[in-house]
């Protein structure tokens, strides 16, 4: 896949996404408190690379194309990374005050409008995969997307490495950084390719590929973040060297794909790119 198809497709399917978002979040539900749905839309609708729905996007069509409740779907990632974004800030966790070069929620809505915002965010996920699964033909398959997203989001994954963060000192080890990459970051990658693999009604044999496919991403993503904001100095040589091992990973787990896995390595190829 040449760079400009892949940009094409990007562009194209984040242009879906967007307009999803716009359209699902544009009128506050009855007795919806306005200042709740602005907070939302305020994370939501900000400038981001969607990477995770495109992921969950690109694992969907090496099966088949999604219709509009797959792409329904796979966009619930996203509302779960921008919950996690918005709770992450907070002055109890990371206490950032900047986000994607504008204030952070908390500090445009307040603390307590930011926590019910990534609430809301959360629990949509949800309700999303549900109302898509209610249509689709096999709802089992959105079931277990479900299952996938959740188990990812919360205690076995994202939250704990949330708390881990929280709660430990600095990892001493490259191995320890990526113990703790793997489940703050890499859960919620793995989960977009668990998604996707679902939605699209891939065999067994492909959801392994692609679960893989999504776990050495998902650490990879986040050397290359820490990598770019020169954080974990102490381990950017061996980060720098991880990148390029875990990228040959992701794109060796595709390799069963055939040629249906070229779009996923083009994307893990194009992060690379990002630190070359």
């Amino acid at each position: 896949m040449t760079a400009a198809s892949l940009d094409a497709w990007v562009a194209a399917r984040r242009a879906d996404l967007d307009r999803l978002f716009e359209t699902r979040l544009a009128a506050p539900a009855d007795g919806d408190p306005g200042r709740l749905l602005e907070a939302m839309r305020y994370s939501l609708l900000a400038p981001g690379k969607r990477i995770r729905p495109l992921l969950a996007l690109a694992a969907a069509e090496t099966s088949v194309p999604p219709d509009s409740d797959g792409l329904l779907a796979c966009a619930a990632v996203e509302l779960v990374h921008c919950y996690s974004l918005i709770h992450d800030d907070l002055p109890a966790m990371d206490d950032d005050d900047v986000r994607r070069g504008r204030p952070s929620n908390h500090k445009a809505f307040g603390e307590a409008t930011a926590i019910l915002a990534g609430d809301a965010l959360l629990t949509l996920a949800f309700d999303w995969i549900a109302e898509a699964g209610e249509r689709a033909a096999r709802p089992q398959s959105f079931l277990a997307a479900s299952r996938a997203l959740a188990h990812a989001a919360g205690a076995f994954g994202m939250v704990r490495g949330q708390a881990r963060d929280l709660g430990e000192p600095p990892p001493a080890t490259l191995a320890a950084l990526e113990t703790l990459h793997a489940e703050k970051t890499g859960a919620l990658f793995r989960a977009a390719l668990e998604v996707g693999a679902h939605v699209g009604g891939a065999s067994p044999d492909a959801l392994a590929s692609l679960a893989r496919f999504g776990a050495a991403y998902g650490i990879a993503f986040q050397h290359a973040d820490d990598i770019a904001d020169a954080e974990h100095g102490q381990h950017a040589d061996g980060a720098r060297a991880r990148l390029e091992a875990l990228i040959a990973e992701a794109c060796a787990a595709v390799t069963p794909l055939g040629a249906r896995g070229d779009r996923l390595v083009a994307l893990a190829r194009a992060l690379a790119r990002r630190q070359a």
